[in-house]
């Protein structure tokens, strides 16, 4: 049985009468770029992550660029941030002119290492931008007090983690990731738990200044039609994305409960067969698999396991046409676009390993407990355990 990486089909056959009747009322209504679906859209989001303002904005690469620029970001500032991300976490610090620095993450969360960002703080470091990967929170308490005490600016990667709680915000519990910090930055990529049919992006905060200057820079820095105070870009949401994004909305959260419910199975029906230790950090000749770290309020975007020969691996699901893919095979500080940071091999050990060892099997809302059996009886029989 084949098992898809992703099942959009199965994912839009529900919804298709009401996808098509949200297109239909966008073409009738000829409003096509912001403009009150957008707008209403905006709203819906913020009251679900529990925030006073929500932009919508043209990407996720976009969201980060956009809140950056309000921050202030910019030329001969850091920003920390992790390396093991995808491009865009590091590529937008470098459009706004500053640089990223690198702390190494965590090996259960695949995570930034809070306790490692003081070493790299310095007196020109203006922001932190933790990732929440795969949909696995962030430490966000610690980066909050340390943003406290330096007045740093904190912008949430959260592109993977729309239905994630952060469990440690000090804010009277668990709170939506992407809410806790000063900027949050979500995406809508297809993949993501809420897919637009294209890109899209979010910004959410809670200071008014920032969210009129947010507003401003989405259109060309022009505070009206016309009059531009500072210099922007186009980093507009488009109505036809809002409405089908509008649709969607209200199934999320159950999208997200069947996410983390096929995340449960697989991780039992992993532990039944012997492969895995729960808990352990790194694959081992008597438990060659390591399974994504069952932490509360994680959304599960991506199940992501850990494996040795992980190209091996790979190469036997793609022979049992089980969908599988790799986020990702290269950390940031050895990509070649940022070669003039310096940063040689070696030089944050656990984001190379994680990069050497990772692979994301199947965890779409839709995926059936057959399809789940099919996945892990291929991961085992590559083992050699049936």
């Amino acid at each position: 049985m084949a098992v898809p990486l992703l099942d959009l089909a199965a994912h839009h056959a529900p919804l298709r009468d009401s996808l098509a009747a949200a297109v239909q009322g966008v073409l009738d209504a000829n409003a096509f770029i912001l403009g009150p679906t957008v707008a209403r859209f905006e709203e819906q989001m913020a009251a679900h992550l529990g925030v006073p303002h929500a932009l919508g904005v043209s990407s996720g690469t976009d969201a980060l660029v956009v809140s950056l620029l309000a921050a202030g970001i910019g030329p001969g500032d850091e920003v920390v941030t992790t390396p093991f991300s995808f491009f865009a976490t590091a590529g937008a610090i470098l459009r706004v002119g500053a640089r990223p620095v690198f702390v190494d993450i965590d090996p259960r969360s695949y995570n930034i290492d809070a306790e490692r960002v003081p070493d790299v703080t310095t007196e020109r470091t203006r922001g932190i931008l933790p990732v929440h990967l795969f949909g696995r929170a962030a430490p966000m308490a610690p980066l909050l007090a340390w943003s406290r005490e330096r007045r740093l600016t904190v912008i949430e990667d959260a592109a993977q983690a729309l239905g994630t709680f952060v469990s440690d915000a000090e804010q009277g519990g668990p709170r939506p990731a992407g809410a806790v910090g000063d900027f949050g930055c979500f995406s809508f990529f297809p993949s993501k738990n809420l897919g637009a049919a294209g890109d899209g992006g979010l910004v959410v905060c809670r200071d008014a200044q920032r969210w009129e200057r947010l507003r401003r820079l989405r259109v060309h820095g022009a505070s009206r039609p016309h009059h531009h105070e500072e210099v922007g870009g186009n980093f507009r949401l488009d109505a036809l994305q809002a409405a089908l994004l509008e649709v969607k909305l209200p199934h999320l959260e159950s999208w997200v409960e069947r996410r983390r419910a096929n995340a449960a199975r697989y991780r039992r029906l992993f532990l039944e067969s012997g492969l895995v230790k729960d808990g352990a950090p790194y694959p081992t000749s008597d438990h060659p698999l390591v399974l994504p770290e069952a932490a509360p309020g994680h959304s599960y975007n991506q199940f992501v396991v850990r494996a040795g020969d992980r190209d091996g691996l790979a190469r036997h699901l793609g022979a049992r046409a089980i969908g599988h893919a790799v986020y990702y095979p290269r950390p940031l500080h050895l990509q070649p676009a940022l070669a003039a940071l310096g940063h040689a091999a070696g030089a944050f050990p656990e984001a190379e390993r994680a990069a050497a060892e990772v692979l994301a099997l199947p965890i779409y809302p839709e995926l059936s407990e057959e399809q789940a059996c099919e996945v892990v009886d291929a991961v085992v029989s590559f083992f050699g355990k049936r």
